[in-house]
């Protein structure tokens, strides 16, 4: 269904170091940079067959996180779930909501952690049981 996910950031260099780190825990490699005439960057993670890009706004406001957006992405493991936030949290964002680990539910046992990137973005490290 999704061919991306394209999120703002009002500082792309700051982004790239914690996007980096943190889709690392995932095994995404560097980001494939673009700038454009105008001069925006935009970086491209790719994993997968899943694309992640973050953009410098084209329209030069601030970057924004979209309030009660969440980016959710799959994990291998209970491990990898604490991994991707405490990486992320060691990388410039912030732990929200409950600590990492295991929540039951309408959508059955799930290990999940939240946190927010540097310029507010809600990202979820989510690993379903089977």
């Amino acid at each position: 269904m999704f061919n991306h996910i394209m999120i703002g950031s009002s500082d792309i260099e700051r982004s790239e170091r914690f996007y980096t780190a943190v889709l690392g825990v995932l095994g995404a490699g560097e980001p494939m940079r673009n700038e454009s005439a105008s001069g925006h960057i935009r970086l491209f993670y790719r994993h997968d067959g899943n694309t992640l890009a973050i953009t410098q706004p084209i329209n030069n406001e601030p970057a924004t996180g979209a309030n009660g957006g969440t980016i959710g992405f799959k994990c291998v493991s209970p491990e990898q779930v604490k991994e991707f936030h405490d990486v992320a949290v060691a990388n410039g964002g912030s732990s929200v909501e409950d600590p990492p680990g295991l929540r039951e539910g309408p959508m059955g046992a799930l290990h999940l952690s939240y946190v927010l990137d540097p310029d507010g973005n809600k990202l979820c490290g989510i690993h379903r049981l089977k």
